[in-house]
């Protein structure tokens, strides 16, 4: 079978929506090389599943995106259109959450008795979406730690030396971590 039909655009996007066989995702993960499109065919997918305009960057999740905004910013959306901020900002922390406390809250997430945690040591938190309620994450860590920042990409460096396609606004400040900036703010006006 040519490569070309190993990573056809319809195989992809079956991909995508988790539809494709087992022996055809072990045939595209094997594939080498790798098809030099595949990530454009990719995207290409992602954008004609979402009811927004603005340019899919980088998928980061089942629901959230890093997108080039009309306004030249590069922000964190929902695949509902709800944006969450500049994405060098954790975007947990303009989610929705719920936090599960008790052994009795925990309970009902996890159905094996033995493994509800010590709700002294750790607590669950479910992020979710404010524009339409999809859960977005889930993280299980001591009482009172900060929300993991789970992936924040040096985007610049993968379109320009990875894809061999640099964005149009390439800049080293993209590739600043916020989020202390964020929570500074907060404290200066609590």
């Amino acid at each position: 079978m040519r490569q070309a039909e190993i990573a056809s655009k319809d195989k992809i996007e079956a991909l995508v929506e988790g539809k494709l066989p087992d022996h055809d995702v072990k045939e595209l993960i094997r594939l080498a090389p790798k098809d030099k499109d595949r990530f454009w065919k990719y995207l290409e997918i992602l954008q004609s599943k979402v009811p927004w305009k603005d340019k899919i960057l980088l998928r980061i999740s089942d629901h959230l995106f890093i997108v080039a905004s009309e306004g030249g910013g590069r922000v964190v959306k929902c695949d509902c259109g709800h944006e969450f901020d500049d994405y060098r900002v954790n975007w947990k922390f303009n989610a929705r959450v719920y936090v599960r406390r008790t052994r009795e809250e925990m309970a009902e997430v996890i159905s094996v008795e033995e493994s509800i945690l010590n709700p002294n040591i750790v607590e669950m938190r479910e992020f979710y979406c404010p524009g339409c309620f999809a859960q977005l994450a889930v993280e299980v860590v001591p009482v009172g730690y900060p929300p993991l920042f789970e992936i924040f990409p040096d985007l610049d460096t993968f379109y320009r030396d990875w894809l061999g396609a640099p964005l149009d606004n390439e800049d080293p400040g993209w590739y600043q971590e916020k989020t202390a900036e964020l929570t500074s703010q907060w404290s200066k006006e609590g």
